[in-house]
């Protein structure tokens, strides 16, 4: 009796976890599938090109020197982006979860979201507006200041910054408002009746309880910037070849995709390694 009802248990399981494990293999296994095989190719299976397998795709990359240096610049920028993206979130998300209350937290929810609602074109595009010469933030400065100056952010590594830290910060910030606000208010008033100052409260209460939400937007953050192609080829220019925008190259310039199926799996290496270097760290940070 109790085998055909665990039997049946798992049927129902199985049944309703069935249409997600579809999916998945349609939209994510199948594309990397053939991702795969278009990396060990020499040419593209199309009409009636000759191709065969090979390695030499790989082994562009370790003879390359320009791969590398692209790739130790995109992580750089990861890196950067999601370090800015934390220390403006985090706050955000503390204000969000402990101090405003009512419509006050409604209206903030909707400034935090707003990004989402817009074409990532739409916002790439306002901020070149805002940050390119005689544009709106040149205007603003110079309507302030007594003196004339020239400030022209586009083009450059600063527009770059820019641009992810605003399209990527609703993501820590919303992890990091969910884990502050199962902190239970209590805990932080019986810190305080005992004594404590606001920075040891923060610094040994809040930090490690929202250390989850933390590093899991740190994660959301790191992984697709690394890749990014849209935000440094349009605030960037010459300044904007990274990683993300070379293998863009190989598939809509070059026509290479071997090449960068290839460069997209190195990448998508890359990051799974440094996730498992850090794995310890994260691990320890959801105990």
């Amino acid at each position: 009796m109790a085998s055909a009802i665990l039997r049946r248990d798992r049927l129902r399981a199985l049944t309703l976890l069935s249409p997600a494990y579809l999916w998945l293999t349609v939209a994510i296994f199948l594309p990397l599938s053939a991702m795969v095989f278009f990396s060990v190719l020499t040419d593209v299976p199309f009409g009636d090109r000759e191709w065969h397998l090979t390695a030499g795709n790989y082994q562009a990359f370790l003879e390359t020197g320009t791969y590398a240096r692209l790739l130790w610049k995109s992580l750089q920028l990861g890196a950067t982006v999601t370090a800015l993206s934390v220390l403006i979130g985090f706050p955000c998300a503390y204000v969000l979860a402990k101090v405003v209350r009512g419509r006050s937290r409604e209206a903030l929810f909707l400034l935090v979201v707003l990004p989402f609602w817009s074409n990532s074109l739409v916002r790439i595009f306002s901020w070149a507006i805002v940050l390119r010469g005689n544009g709106v933030l040149d205007r603003a400065v110079n309507a302030v200041l007594p003196w004339p100056v020239k400030l022209n952010l586009m083009y450059s590594q600063s527009a770059i910054v820019i641009g992810l830290v605003h399209s990527y910060l609703p993501y820590v910030i919303l992890t990091s408002y969910l884990a502050l606000q199962a902190i239970d208010d209590s805990l932080i008033e019986a810190a305080r009746s005992l004594g404590a100052k606001r920075l040891t409260i923060l610094r040994r209460l809040i930090l490690p309880l929202s250390m989850p939400g933390l590093v899991a937007g740190a994660v959301l953050i790191f992984v697709p910037v690394v890749g990014s192609f849209m935000e440094p080829r349009l605030l960037g220019g010459r300044l904007g070849t990274y990683y993300g925008t070379l293998i863009e190259d190989q598939f809509v310039a070059v026509f290479n995709w071997p090449l960068g199926a290839a460069l997209s799996f190195i990448l998508l290496a890359v990051v799974l390694v440094i996730l498992g270097l850090a794995s310890p760290i994260l691990r320890k940070a959801r105990l």
